[in-house]
């Protein structure tokens, strides 16, 4: 049974000698229109496999935004952001002595998509310390390709993952720690040039995107796991705009992975095992109609 932000104090496992690692996702408010942005039904699907598969963890659940009451967040092994990011406004920014505090405390944090683009002046820095990157208007851009994996690194997040393509709105050109330090990428591609046939602005083109992708022709990173000095973890994914990709086992299986690993959590051999949700199953974790 899934839990929710209600069901928040930690349990036991067996004999209650040992506690299970609490992982809180909060969704933000759906967007976008049905089949994209559908933060509440991807923590959903997300939190469930993790409660079904692992049983030394408990997934919680905090709907539409920052809870109400932040004593969920104590002593969690990880917290995973899945809502609209943007300026200076990010939930992560407005709350973030707590969030100082929470990864003072060793707490892993995971942001996928949206969640990873935040105001440079306001949050770049605290970004770069929390998870190693960010998405940068006028730097970062997010087109919609298919983007294709065909290698992954010797690190946990990638057990069990194996080569595929998909579509999505996949972020690029991210703002990272300098000299990657800390980072590891997971998932890397060299975009097409299509992807950059919109004139220069805040998220479609500008002449530093131009001269890595089409010019130096360099890979870019999408999906990076990033290792705080202090020993906490980090992690980001910038895909995760399109509902259905969840049905995708490699795709959603490199997502629970991170959380995982994030958590600090042996991540299984054959990585984190989770059944593939059906057309059905996806459709009812959608509450709107349009």
């Amino acid at each position: 049974m899934l839990c929710t932000a209600a069901d928040a104090q930690v349990k036991s496992v067996g004999r209650g000698t040992l506690p299970r690692k609490k992982i809180v996702f909060i969704a933000g408010p759906d967007s976008h229109g049905k089949g994209e942005h559908e933060h509440n039904g991807g923590c959903t699907l997300l939190a469930k496999a993790l409660n079904d598969s692992l049983p030394g963890v408990e997934a919680l659940i905090v709907r539409n935004g920052w809870p109400q009451d932040e004593s969920v967040l104590d002593n969690a092994a990880a917290i995973v952001f899945y809502l609209d990011g943007g300026g200076s406004d990010h939930l992560e920014l407005v709350h973030a002595a707590k969030m100082e505090k929470l990864i003072a405390g060793g707490t892993g944090i995971v942001n996928l998509h949206f969640s990873l683009e935040v105001d440079a002046k306001a949050g770049g820095d605290r970004f770069l310390k929390w998870i190693g990157g960010y998405f940068e208007t006028n730097w970062s851009v997010n087109p919609v390709w298919e983007a294709s994996f065909a290698r992954f690194p010797d690190h946990p997040v990638a057990r069990g993952v194996k080569p595929f393509s998909i579509l999505d709105e996949w972020y690029y050109h991210m703002r990272f720690a300098p000299g990657m330090k800390g980072v590891t990428p997971i998932l890397q591609a060299l975009p097409p040039e299509s992807t950059l046939n919109k004139p220069d602005g805040t998220h479609s083109n500008n002449p530093a995107v131009r001269e890595a992708v089409i010019t130096r022709k360099e890979m870019q990173t999408l999906a990076w796991a990033f290792g705080r000095p202090d020993g906490g973890r980090g992690f980001g994914f910038t895909g995760g705009h399109m509902h259905k990709n969840w049905q995708n086992d490699n795709f959603r299986k490199l997502v629970l992975n991170a959380i995982v690993w994030a958590a600090k959590i042996e991540v299984p051999a054959g990585g984190v095992p989770s059944a593939t949700p059906t057309d059905n199953e996806l459709n009812a974790l959608s509450k709107r109609v349009n």
